[in-house]
């Protein structure tokens, strides 16, 4: 009994610690015991041990001046590890990239993480005049963003009921407004084979999406768009959403698969 006790103890400090480093990486600024412990909900004697563990093994980093953690070097070797591993970012990075300069936009690969895409390839094309803001790290919202719209709509039809519910609870009194634009969404997935977000995600950028799913069945979104000044959505639709067609497809030959609506 002791050890089944001591196992579930220990899958709870876990948890704990990964809660802590998941608010502190989405901090704006190192942040301490206090504060954590009111986000999380966690007992503020357990935060100080967990982060001090944190600190010990590296995945923390402690400020000299005061009590505040940020993100350590241990968690940058072990993102580098994970992408050095991507073999699909591999084979799609230069259809991305090709995709980039032939369309003139700035292109993004995300993976899901609860309700966001994070984004974990970014290109831009070498004339580009503006440089993108959506850098490795940026999130997307999956309800308002291209690629999250596109992901959604790729899933099997259990998966994406599942996702569209967790969106509606966290979404809450904006859920009204949300729900037509992401109905329209998946719609426009199944008819066209994209989707776009036309100042959803931000009021100032324009962008299209589609879906890819790897040959193990993992699942990522594309998005390709730009300042909206630039990329009226007239535009974007006549000429680069047929770029965006041929490259979808170009990796689907490649890899053998292309995430379709099931």
């Amino acid at each position: 009994m002791n050890d089944a006790i001591g196992g579930k103890e220990e899958v709870s400090a876990l948890a704990r610690g990964l809660a802590l480093l998941k608010v502190i990486g989405m901090a704006a600024a190192p942040i301490g015991n206090r504060e954590l412990a009111d986000t999380t909900g966690i007992p503020k004697a357990t935060v100080s041990r967990l982060t001090a563990t944190l600190v010990s093994a590296g995945y923390l980093r402690q400020s000299q001046d005061n009590e505040r953690f940020s993100l350590g070097p241990a968690l940058l070797d072990m993102s580098s590890r994970y992408l050095l591993h991507f073999d699909l970012r591999t084979v799609v990075r230069p259809h991305l990239a090709e995709l980039a300069e032939a369309a003139g936009v700035s292109v993004h690969m995300g993976v899901r993480d609860e309700l966001d895409m994070l984004v974990i390839d970014s290109l831009r094309p070498r004339s580009a005049v503006i440089s993108s803001r959506i850098e490795v790290g940026t999130r997307m919202t999956i309800a308002t963003s291209a690629a999250g719209r596109a992901y959604l709509a790729a899933l099997p039809a259990t998966e994406q009921a599942e996702l569209l519910e967790q969106i509606r609870l966290e979404s809450g009194e904006s859920w009204p407004t949300i729900e037509p634009h992401l109905m329209a969404g998946l719609e426009e997935y199944a008819r066209l084979g994209y989707c776009g977000s036309f100042g959803d995600w931000n009021p100032h950028i324009h962008a299209l999406g589609f879906a890819l799913q790897g040959p193990r069945g993992e699942r990522y979104a594309v998005s390709c768009g730009g300042p909206a000044y630039l990329m009226p959505k007239e535009a974007m639709v006549t000429r680069i959403a047929p770029l965006l067609l041929e490259t979808a497809r170009a990796i689907a030959r490649e890899i053998g698969t292309l995430g379709h609506h099931e």
